[in-house]
């Protein structure tokens, strides 16, 4: 396969979410090979397995975006040491009814950015736990946990710091060649 579609979930609603932007930069790192799709989370109704026979448009939309994706970026801020509610929620619903797990056997990568100094280390553990259960490989090294500082993004929307964009630049190169050899 020449090019690989990877379905991104920023978990984060905010307008100025750095994790948003965080994703967005590192898009600008990939090579063509890797085509980018972001994955509204944000129009999800609140998961309620009675509805699993007739989902929401929302949720079939959901599905149908991570069914057509070969691979998978989350950006996750960390909220009291854990993974966003509606992160949650997208997990739980692309992942019912029992059997009906569409995100089995999607590689994923795991990026996260905060204000604080321990970036989003706790949540990323928690989200790994998770898509362990939901049979998802999870890229392991480097793990990126940001702490977002003055000058991190610069004006046109990249990294502001050498430094930052080399390390990322070595997880996007590493991240590439695993989905490839996680496509086989």
């Amino acid at each position: 396969m020449d090019q690989y579609r990877v379905g991104v979930i920023v978990a984060s609603l905010r307008k100025d979410s750095l994790n948003a932007k965080l994703a967005d930069a590192l898009q600008r790192l990939a090579p063509e090979a890797l085509l980018f799709e972001r994955i509204g989370i944000d129009d999800l109704p609140l998961y309620n397995q009675d509805e699993d026979a007739a989902p929401a448009q929302a949720v079939q939309r959901l599905k149908s975006q991570i069914t057509s994706s070969q691979a998978l970026l989350f950006a996750t801020p960390e909220y009291n040491r854990s993974i966003p509610g509606v992160l949650k929620n997208a997990l739980d619903h692309a992942s019912r009814p029992y059997g009906k797990n569409v995100w089995a056997g999607k590689p994923a990568g795991i990026v996260g950015i905060s204000v604080g100094a321990v970036g989003t280390a706790a949540a990323q553990q928690h989200l790994r736990t998770i898509l362990a259960y939901l049979d998802v490989p999870t890229f392991g090294q480097p793990e990126v946990y940001l702490q977002a500082t003055e000058g991190f993004f610069d004006g046109d929307g990249g990294f502001g710091r050498d430094g930052t964009r080399k390390f990322l630049q070595g997880w996007m190169t590493r991240y590439v060649a695993w989905i490839k050899q996680q496509a086989g």
